[in-house]
Formats: structure tokens, sequence, C-alpha cells
């Protein structure tokens, strides 16, 4: 199998199944789906990495990234989803927000 994210991530391969995620509301959706567990230790794996990933896909233009870049992007912006839940939160839903639900009518890319 090929991996899904550039090589320098290789450490980070075994969460691109599950977080390389190409919209927000499947973010969302996976983030409310998830447990503390599953969502501390995804960040405490890849939040050490972010600014290097970030850098990583800089390399590139933002229009027109290799699929394992952009997937490694779709990470850090899923990234970016947990961290609130892990941070500020401390569980997978948004406190004090009701049932909560994110519709998009166009996602933005990439």
């Amino acid at each position: 199998m090929s991996p899904l994210l550039p090589v320098p991530f290789a450490d980070l391969e075994r969460y691109a199944p599950t977080w390389c995620l190409a919209t927000e509301a499947d973010r969302w959706e996976r983030r409310m789906t998830s447990s503390m567990a599953e969502l501390s230790a995804f960040y405490d794996d890849a939040f050490p990495r972010l600014e290097e990933a970030i850098e990583h896909c800089d390399k590139y233009p933002l229009d027109d990234l290799p699929p394992e870049e952009e997937r490694l992007l779709q990470l850090v912006h899923s990234l970016v989803m947990v961290a609130m839940a892990v941070e500020i939160f401390c569980q997978p839903k948004t406190v004090d927000s009701a049932d909560a639900v994110l519709h998009r009518v166009k996602e933005p890319l990439p």
C-alpha cells in the first residue's frame, strides 16, 4: 500500500485514514464521533509536527498540491478542529452549544 502522507511525516501515517478528510463537515463529524482518548492521541502526536507540516505544504502552490501534501494539509485542518476539543472543551462536543451542527453550502478549497 502506498503511503498517504509525504515521507517525512510517516510517523503520522496511522492517522491518515481517519483524519485526512476533504471537508470541514467531515472533520466535524469525525470529531463528534471520536472519543477523547482518540482525539488526545491524535493531538499529542500531530501537534508537535504542526509547524513543520505547514512549512512543508508551503513549498507547493496551494491550488496545485501533490496528493500526499493535500492529505497532509487535510490532516492539519483536522488537527485544528481537534485542538479545540482537546485544549478548550475537554470533550468532543462544543460546550454550551446545544445540538450544534455544521452545514456548508460551499467548501473552501483546497
